[in-house]
C-alpha cells in the first residue's frame, strides 16, 4: 500500500491508548501507582459516565483508574458484580465513525452505534466485549488535546 493510499483510509488503530481499571478509590488506589512512580498527569469527572478519571503515564500509553461518582455508573455496577481490577482496553483510532461503520457492516455487536465526548474531549464508543471474545473495547479519537 503507498503513502497516499495509507494517508486516505481512515479508520486506522494507532495504539493502546490507556488500560481502564476500575477502582474503589482514587484515593487509596492510587496511591499503590503513585509507588510505582506512575504519577497522575490528569484527573478528569466524565458526568455523562459518572465516573473521575485518574490518567498515569506508562510508556506511550496510561493507566486510567476510573471511580464511580453515582450507583447508576457503569463502574459502580461493574464493581458490583466484579472485583476491582481492568475494565477495558482502550484503542486510539484516527477515525472513530470509520471504525464504527465498518464494524457495524460486518455485524460486529457494539455498544455504541454513534461516539461521545469521553475524557480529555476524546470521541469515544464501545464494543460489546461478546463480540471481542470477553474484552470491552472503548475505540477513542483525539480531538483536542488528548491523551
Amino acid at each position: 500500500m503507498s503513502q497516499t493510499e495509507t494517508e486516505e483510509k481512515k479508520g486506522r488503530v494507532l495504539r493502546i491508548a490507556h488500560l481502564g481499571i476500575a477502582v474503589e478509590s482514587l484515593g487509596k488506589n492510587g496511591a499503590f501507582y503513585d509507588l510505582l512512580d506512575l504519577v497522575e498527569t490528569h484527573r478528569e469527572e466524565v458526568d455523562s459516565q459518572k465516573v473521575l478519571t485518574s490518567f498515569r503515564p506508562v510508556g506511550e500509553s496510561f493507566f486510567e483508574l476510573l471511580e464511580p461518582t453515582s450507583p447508576e455508573s457503569p463502574i459502580a455496577k461493574y464493581l458490583q458484580k466484579n472485583r476491582p481490577g481492568i475494565h477495558h482496553v482502550c484503542l486510539e483510532v484516527d477515525d472513530v465513525r470509520a471504525v464504527l461503520a465498518r464494524l457495524k457492516e460486518k455485524g460486529v455487536r457494539l455498544i455504541n452505534e454513534e461516539p461521545f465526548e469521553g475524557a480529555h474531549s476524546c470521541l469515544v464508543a464501545f464494543v460489546h466485549p461478546s463480540a471481542t471474545g470477553g474484552i470491552l473495547l472503548e475505540l477513542s479519537q483525539k480531538m483536542g488535546g488528548g491523551h
